[in-house]
């Protein structure tokens, strides 16, 4: 399908109005290879892979979450170790895959299956709600990222200087979004089939436990901004939400490109070896005799060794991400039932539910080790050092937590960084040339600078702080 970047210039934009007058005029040529209508679920499932793509790859032009967040750091040009986000336009990149081959694709979808009259009633509903939670948590991704971000309006193709929203605004709509959709599942009818694979067999009690665990996810990421609305959300979604050891929303990549997990076209495709385990991720995981260590990362001499961060250094003296991340068909994770255990605990010590918190501390480890090919026994003894026991690990809540949740997060960049954020722990510090402090958002991009630069300049004032600058904290950072 040809995608339009939705923030053109007017040149651009007389373009697309000339092929829209010839439309009709070309009829007498159509190509049956380009189609003018693509099918509901090609658009869907494009878009859940380019959603899935965006938060697993590690390509320094798109996603470098995994070395903000210092879990991996470059060994040779140090430019994202460094916090340099501009010479390789990775806010555009980010953007651009947000708004064009995301959020775009999923409202293209979802006009066609409200147009499609051969679909039962209760299976549109299904697939109109499966599209509004990937938009919805595509969108929740966005202002996470950035900040205040054109919403209502983004997506229309006829408005080119959309205006920037209020980010608390938008979460606001998020949840309520989220609860018609939840509200419109109908059990007893299918959604996209195959064309779901988020979920084996098109499950539509899975869905609705993502969904909740989606609603629980934003309540929380709320509740130090606006804590009526974040205790609301919670207490609704919790008792919905991921339950069970194992459960989880993730992609299912291929072996067969290209539909292969990103991460393996650029450790192993590329032919490329610019990452190495830190010095703060390897010892944190020696000093806590972590048993994922060696699924984590390999040796060098039977030894974990990490390379400072934000230093240069060979390849192979350095430990370097595991051969579990070289698998081609390692599945991109959404949400799993490990996060939404730290949730629990974190909402119980907030007062938001009731329980024991370290006994959703302690899944949320077990899930973990048992996740990454450890045993429940292994789990059990790490559990049991004074230096993990959350009656006895340093610090609040929130760092016991955040450090766990960190570890558990592992490959994770973009969740590690969001939660690192919420919760001031891990704190990180700057490599020795790091061209900033710690980036706690992305700056806008370039091209909206250039291309829609009123309502710019607009976001930047409103965000406060230093403006569009990776310290200015986005409105839920407090």
């Amino acid at each position: 399908m040809k995608k339009i970047f939705l923030y053109a210039s007017l040149s651009i934009a007389g373009m697309v109005s000339t092929v829209s007058c010839t439309k009709d005029l070309t009829s007498l040529n159509n190509d049956v290879k380009k189609p003018d209508v693509v099918a509901a679920s090609a658009l869907y499932a494009s878009a859940t892979k380019e959603l899935a793509d965006l938060l697993t790859s590690t390509s320094v032009n798109l996603n470098i979450y995994r070395l903000i967040v210092q879990q991996w750091t470059e060994n040779t040009y140090l430019d994202e170790s460094n916090y340099n986000l501009i010479k390789r336009s990775i806010p555009d990149a980010v953007w651009s895959a947000l708004y064009t081959d995301v959020l775009k694709d999923l409202s293209e979808a979802r006009k066609v299956v409200e147009a499609d009259a051969s679909i039962s009633a209760a299976t549109k509903k299904n697939q109109l709600a499966q599209i509004e939670i990937m938009s919805i948590f595509a969108t929740s991704v966005a202002v996470n990222t950035f900040g205040n971000v054109p919403y209502s309006k983004s997506l229309d193709i006829d408005n080119l200087f959309p205006v920037y929203e209020d980010g608390l605004t938008i979460y606001n709509d998020l949840l309520t979004r989220l609860d018609a959709a939840l509200t419109s599942f109908d059990a007893s009818a299918e959604g996209f089939g195959t064309a779901n694979m988020l979920f084996p067999g098109d499950e539509i009690n899975s869905w609705i436990k993502f969904g909740n665990s989606l609603k629980f996810r934003l309540g929380m990421t709320l509740v130090d901004a606006a804590p009526d609305k974040a205790a609301a959300a919670v207490t609704a979604a919790e008792p919905k939400a991921f339950n069970t050891m194992g459960e989880f929303a993730r992609f299912p990549y291929s072996t067969v490109p290209p539909n292969t997990n990103p991460l393996w076209e650029d450790l192993v495709q590329s032919g490329r070896h610019d990452f190495n385990a830190t010095t703060l991720m390897i010892n944190q995981l020696k000093t806590l005799n972590d048993p994922r260590i060696g699924q984590f990362f390999t040796t060098v001499d039977g030894q974990f060794i990490g390379l400072q961060y934000g230093t240069k250094g060979s390849y192979v003296a350095y430990s370097h991400p595991g051969d579990k991340l070289e698998r081609k068909d390692l599945p991109g994770v959404f949400i799993d039932y490990s996060e939404i255990e730290f949730l629990r605990a974190e909402a119980i010590e907030r007062g938001l539910i009731t329980g024991v918190a370290a006994t959703h501390y302690n899944n949320a480890i077990t899930n973990s080790i048992v996740s990454w090919g450890g045993t429940a026994a292994e789990a059990v003894t790490y559990l049991a050092q004074p230096s993990v026991a959350y009656a006895t690990a340093t610090g609040t809540y929130k760092q016991k937590i955040g450090l766990q949740k960190w570890i558990a997060l592992y490959n994770r960049g973009f969740d590690a960084w969001v939660e690192a954020r919420r919760l001031d722990y891990p704190v990180f510090v700057p490599g020795p040339t790091a061209r900033s402090p710690w980036p706690v958002r992305f700056t806008y991009p370039v091209s909206e600078q250039n291309l829609n630069r009123t309502n710019y300049d607009k976001a930047a004032k409103d965000l406060g702080g230093d403006g569009d600058r990776v310290t200015t904290k986005i409105f839920w950072d407090k």
